[in-house]
């Protein structure tokens, strides 16, 4: 069984559920080169050592083989006295320089010539009998003493035969220098490949790297935001495109958003009479019948609404158009939320701060935050049970910054920040996981499938606390209740700083 802490049940889904991370393509892209030039290294080195095995193999084959024929000249020569004398052979031998010579004497049926290890007995049996009795010239390689050899048998007609050991001793050290210089070699291809591929990898990702920027750049809000052209014949395709759909975009967005804009505006003047027409009447409700009384209460209740919503659509149009402005202060988060509470539909829900918690400050706008912790109560108020209150914990956290640039470990713990967490929990039916992140979504009113639903609000006060939260540089979901109790969590992070004393 695997313990979680509290910090890791309150982590955004991301977190909770790390998928495995795939290989970027700049990685791929080196892995290639480095791959291509290892195998290259591999494949010319192989040929190479086998081509220069071969050559020299047979080089020191024939250089032996003339030798040996030479050698048995030599002795075919010394033997032809009368009567042939082994001796004479033998020292015509030496007097030539031959090391290891071998003779088999076929008057005495005897071996002779033989020096040191080098002894008949050493001889195959295959290449004996070969040379002697098919007076044929063959050669064969035989270890001795761990040592290689090249032993060649030449037959003496009537006299016998001449075997000779040569040593392949200098054969193995040069294929043994060859062999070393090849793998120098393929390291230093490998080498020049890896950063040839370091090279390439950083060209062919930059363009891709720059459309990224742009396209972050584009979905925050700057939407003049365009990629240069380019002479690249490839790339030019990337650009017309990117530049053609932003600004398709960007006129689709201005269109929206003056609409938005301009139909708030012209809402607002007949609110503003009907609102004053209801203020009217209801000063003189006392007059009224009561189903005039019901009928003005749920007039003045829509009016309300209306008022609320059309609010609500000014500030999504200031969103689109870039005119927010943020009016930073130091709050102290525990402080601030419980203020903030005390104006709110809930004025008595229920405050849990956390020991470090009580000391942390944050950077924001007060207003905004404010609505932002207003309209999360109103949330839960509208979805959660009649007969209970909702909760609002704040906690503390480390946490990692999103930086892919963070290589060495000293960066790392630099990258480690404190946040703020602030989780409002109400009793309701919950959010089902295929709407966690539509929640937050314009229009979108939470489980409009079934579980959360209600008359109030129209979809737009989860968009704007989402809205807000991000220009303050956090991030908000929602989850299930901690408890296991039926409901929702919404959970807010922030970036906070603890307070020094």
């Amino acid at each position: 069984m695997t313990l979680i802490s509290d910090s890791e049940r309150d982590a955004p889904p991301s977190e909770m559920h790390p998928t495995r991370r795939k290989l970027g393509l700049r990685r791929r892209i080196l892995l290639i080169f480095m791959l291509g030039s290892l195998a290259l290294s591999i494949f010319l080195a192989a040929t190479t050592f086998g081509l220069t095995r071969s050559n020299v193999g047979a080089e020191r084959e024939e250089t032996s083989i003339n030798t040996a024929r030479r050698n048995a000249q030599i002795v075919q020569n010394s033997l032809r006295g009368n009567p042939p004398n082994i001796q004479d052979a033998i020292d015509a031998l030496r007097s030539f320089g031959v090391e290891r010579p071998l003779i088999f004497f076929r008057a005495t049926e005897d071996w002779y010539g033989g020096v040191g290890r080098y002894q008949a007995e050493l001889l195959p049996d295959d290449l004996i009998d070969r040379v002697n009795d098919d007076a044929v010239a063959s050669r064969m390689v035989v270890d001795i003493g761990g040592e290689p050899n090249l032993v060649v048998g030449w037959p003496l007609p009537g006299a016998g035969s001449y075997f000779e050991f040569f040593s392949l001793d200098e054969v193995n050290n040069t294929l043994g220098s060859v062999r070393l210089a090849l793998i120098l070699a393929g390291a230093i291809t490998t080498g020049l490949g890896v950063l040839l591929g370091i090279f390439a990898a950083r060209r062919v990702v930059k363009p891709v790297g720059v459309a990224a920027q742009a396209a972050r750049a584009f979905a925050d809000g700057r939407l003049d935001t365009r990629l240069e052209p380019t002479d690249d014949p490839d790339l030019s395709v990337l650009a017309t495109s990117f530049n053609e759909m932003a600004s398709a975009l960007q006129q689709r967005v201005e269109r929206d958003a003056r609409f938005a804009s301009d139909v708030s505006h012209e809402l607002r003047s007949p609110l503003m009479t009907l609102s004053a027409s209801v203020d009217v009447m209801d000063a003189r409700r006392e007059e009224m019948p009561d189903r005039a009384r019901a009928a003005l209460d749920l007039l003045k209740s829509d009016v309300i609404r209306f008022s609320g919503l059309v609010e609500d659509l000014l500030e999504i149009s200031r969103f689109d158009a870039g005119a927010i402005q943020l009016n930073l202060e130091e709050l102290l988060v525990a402080e601030f939320v419980r203020n903030a509470v005390i104006v709110s539909s809930l004025p008595e829900t229920t405050v849990e701060v956390s020991e470090r918690a009580e000391h942390l400050v944050i950077d924001g706008d007060r207003r905004r935050l404010a609505r932002v912790i207003a309209n999360l109560l109103d949330n839960a108020r509208i979805h959660g049970a009649a007969d209970s209150e909702a909760t609002i914990t704040i906690t503390e956290v480390d946490v990692t910054r999103d930086d892919e640039t963070t290589d060495t470990m000293s960066e790392m713990i630099d990258s480690e920040v404190t946040a703020v967490r602030i989780a409002v929990e109400d009793h309701g039916p919950g959010v089902p996981e295929e709407d966690r992140e539509r929640v937050f979504e314009r229009f979108a009113r939470a489980g409009s499938a079934g579980r959360r639903s209600g008359t109030d609000g129209a979809g737009l006060g989860l968009s704007l606390v989402d809205e807000h939260i991000r220009l303050h540089g956090g991030k908000i979901w929602v989850q299930d209740r901690l408890d296991g109790q039926p409901g929702a969590r919404f959970v807010i992070e922030l970036p906070a700083e603890e307070v020094t004393e």
